[in-house]
């Protein structure tokens, strides 16, 4: 059998597609899996603002994805979770969600000392309205400036000096090859310092790498073997939180879930008027299910 791959062509999302098409080949002796990159409105015009809830920007990663999906053009196509807007067409499901990787946000940057390291004013590079207010809540002087392009062009621009630092997810670095061990990143003949964020809340779902498929077409059998259920119930969680506050990928939100004994902890962050960073909201429930978990941290995050 031959099943076609659909995948955005940045090095990051070639590495997750290669990820999942090695995984089914292990599974699945005499498979064959072709990888076919398709142009997504987020990859064609770079100038869109990524921060900004334009209903143009809804799915800016995956729409041409699932319409290539629709259409029949590809048999899967491999997404990063968190671009992926909660509500899914008609006709097609997630059929795997792969386990994790680490979840955290990490500072890249010129200057030694992290984020306490940062010269006064220092220009940070982040289109992620989340990122931004709650870096701001740590250092209210820094400038956060939108920025645009792939890993490796954001690592470029902070090697070649145009911000001092920017914010990235270790989930792609690592996806990436890089070895993070010793707290720098080498980039241009720059050597770049790194900082765990531990206390910024990730995206919903970020970390997370999920395989979507017509529901009723013979590749989501072939699939489901790479589903990881704890992984999704975690991430259901996060993104069921996305959903009852109303919005999408544009909310200032950062959620984490983790399996604890058979039981579902949810903490989320929320800043609901992002030109204030004071109205930022925090909550957090445990509960036996992802949906019973969200709607009450919801809930708190709506009262």
């Amino acid at each position: 059998m031959r099943l076609i791959l659909g995948t955005r062509g940045s090095d990051l999302a070639l590495a997750q597609s290669r990820m999942v098409r090695d995984g089914l080949l292990a599974l699945h002796p005499g498979l064959e899996v072709e990888l076919k990159i398709i142009t997504t409105t987020g990859d064609a015009r770079t100038a869109m603002p990524l921060h900004e809830p334009t209903a143009e920007g809804a799915g800016l990663f995956t729409k041409q994805l699932e319409e290539a999906l629709l259409s029949g053009d590809i048999d899967l196509a491999v997404h990063s979770l968190k671009d992926l807007p909660v509500e899914a067409p008609a006709g097609l499901i997630l059929s795997a969600i792969l386990p994790r990787a680490p979840v955290a946000d990490l500072l890249v940057s010129q200057h030694q000392g992290g984020v306490a390291g940062l010269p006064k004013r220092a220009t940070v590079g982040s289109s992620s309205p989340r990122r931004a207010l709650l870096l701001q809540e740590k250092r209210p002087d820094l400038r956060i400036v939108p920025i645009r392009g792939n890993v490796p062009t954001r690592i470029a621009k902070i090697a070649e000096g145009s911000y001092d630092a920017t914010i990235l997810a270790e989930a792609g670095l690592t996806r990436l090859g890089h070895d993070l061990s010793d707290g720098t990143l080498h980039s241009a003949n720059r050597t770049l310092f790194l900082e765990s964020l531990d206390w910024m809340l990730p995206a919903p779902g970020q970390g997370a790498v999920a395989i979507e498929t017509r529901g009723d077409d013979p590749a989501e059998p072939i699939v489901s073997v790479l589903h990881d259920p704890v992984t999704a119930r975690c991430v259901s969680a996060e993104r069921l939180v996305l959903k009852y506050l109303g919005g999408g990928c544009h909310l200032a939100l950062g959620a984490l879930a983790l399996e604890r004994e058979g039981m579902i902890l949810l903490k989320a962050v929320f800043v609901p008027d992002q030109h204030d960073r004071s109205s930022l909201r925090s909550a957090e429930a445990m509960a036996p299910t992802s949906e019973d978990a969200a709607r009450l941290v919801a809930a708190k995050l709506l009262s």
